[in-house]
């Protein structure tokens, strides 16, 4: 009778905690209405800047009001690559008009060779608008650019080149943000069939894997290789916390990196690898609980240190394609931190009211912190990556 009447306090007990819960909004409310925002802030921004002619969302002033770029800036690929992922979203006449037009405006970056940031550039943009228009315009941009960028790769050393600048102590500047800039080789190589491509994009991966990583598989930013050995002569941050911290954001280039690496190539070194990256930002003890990484997992200020809404962004887009390719539970876990880390975004301590946040879609991103660069402000590419996970998560629910 005992145990009889335990049950029914028991019993009691749970349904009084279930009553007293909130009920989670449906995960596909969520995407929608994440998607409509960016919809929302992207069209007011692209009519914001549709007269200033060959402008570019870049982030905002310490104002408020929003700072833009020319299209050598880094950046420059994001938002016409946003406004493809919407329309891609939604086939409205109004976001492939924005789309084209600033794609448009950033198509001389195709020649410069004093950048590795093409793949972001070009790929984002020209990329996505080639894969959705079929525009062959479109592909002869990425095939220039391509070849521009391959003048950054030495077969001495078997990567692309970041950096020319700080020449005194770096020799051949190698960030593991450079694991983005590779999608665009391997495109390249099966578009042209010049095998050239793919193989200098696996040997910067190869390479990238062997010496830029721990032994925890947390990530140094920056590897610099001496010319002659080629093998690393310095290892440092130049964005992160400290040269032994681990940068959020870099943590999350190496995640998304090797597992479209996987997806290009097959090869099952990178999607151990990217395993081993998720493992040890999902475990880390300290994640906060909305999934959202303090800027440097190491941050000295923890738990007052900044979040960094574009890592949680990037990092959640990669874990869902990663869940798509581990068929085990740990691709079960990778997909789950990855919807917890969108609910957290598309709340509105992230998320931003449509027609505020000079029209940036997520709040709180960090660029440099050391540089006292872009610190607590909305980030183009937040807003990118942000999109790319949403569209990736509408696809699995259907």
């Amino acid at each position: 009778m005992k145990n009889y009447y335990l049950t029914l306090l028991l019993a009691a007990g749970y349904l009084l905690a279930s009553c007293g819960q909130e009920k989670q909004e449906p995960l596909s409310d969520v995407i929608e209405r994440g998607l409509n925002v960016s919809a929302t802030q992207a069209l007011l921004m692209a009519k914001e800047l549709e007269g200033q002619e060959g402008r570019l969302p870049k982030t905002i002033k310490p104002d408020g009001s929003l700072q833009t770029s020319s299209y050598d800036w880094w950046c420059c690929g994001f938002f016409p690559g946003e406004l493809w992922y919407l329309y891609e979203n939604n086939h409205s006449p109004e976001l492939k008009k924005y789309a084209e037009l600033y794609t448009d405006r950033i198509e001389p970056i195709k020649m410069h060779t004093n950048t590795h940031d093409l793949g972001f550039m070009l790929f984002c943009s020209f990329g996505n608008g080639y894969r959705i228009m079929d525009n062959s315009a479109y592909k002869e941009v990425l095939i220039t650019g391509v070849h521009s960028l391959m003048k950054r790769y030495n077969p001495a050393t078997g990567l692309i080149k970041s950096w020319d600048f700080n020449k005194e102590v770096w020799q051949y500047p190698v960030i593991i943000d450079n694991m983005m800039n590779l999608e665009l080789f391997t495109w390249a190589a099966r578009v042209t069939g010049d095998d050239a491509f793919d193989k200098a994009a696996r040997s910067h991966a190869n390479k990238t894997m062997e010496h830029h990583f721990r032994p925890d598989f947390s990530t140094w930013h920056v590897v610099s290789y001496d010319t002659v050995t080629g093998n690393p002569h310095i290892k440092q941050t130049q964005q992160g916390y400290a040269d032994e911290s681990a940068w959020a954001r870099g943590q999350a280039w190496g995640l998304y990196g090797y597992t479209m690496m996987y997806r290009e190539t097959g090869d099952k070194a990178y999607f151990n690898q990217a395993r081993h990256i998720a493992s040890f930002i999902m475990s880390h003890p300290n994640l906060p609980e909305d999934k959202v990484p303090y800027w440097d997992f190491n941050a000295p200020d923890i738990p007052d240190a900044l979040r960094d809404a574009s890592a949680a962004a990037v990092i959640a887009s990669a874990l869902i394609e990663l869940s798509g390719f581990d068929t085990t539970g740990f691709g079960k876990q990778c997909l789950t931190f990855a919807e917890q880390q969108i609910r957290s975004l598309s709340s509105p301590a992230y998320l931003a009211e449509p027609g505020t946040n000079a029209y940036f879609t997520l709040k709180h991103s960090v660029g440099s912190l050391p540089g006292n660069s872009e610190v607590d402000v909305p980030l183009m590419y937040a807003d990118y990556y942000y999109v790319e996970a949403l569209l990736r998560l509408k696809k699995l629910n259907r």
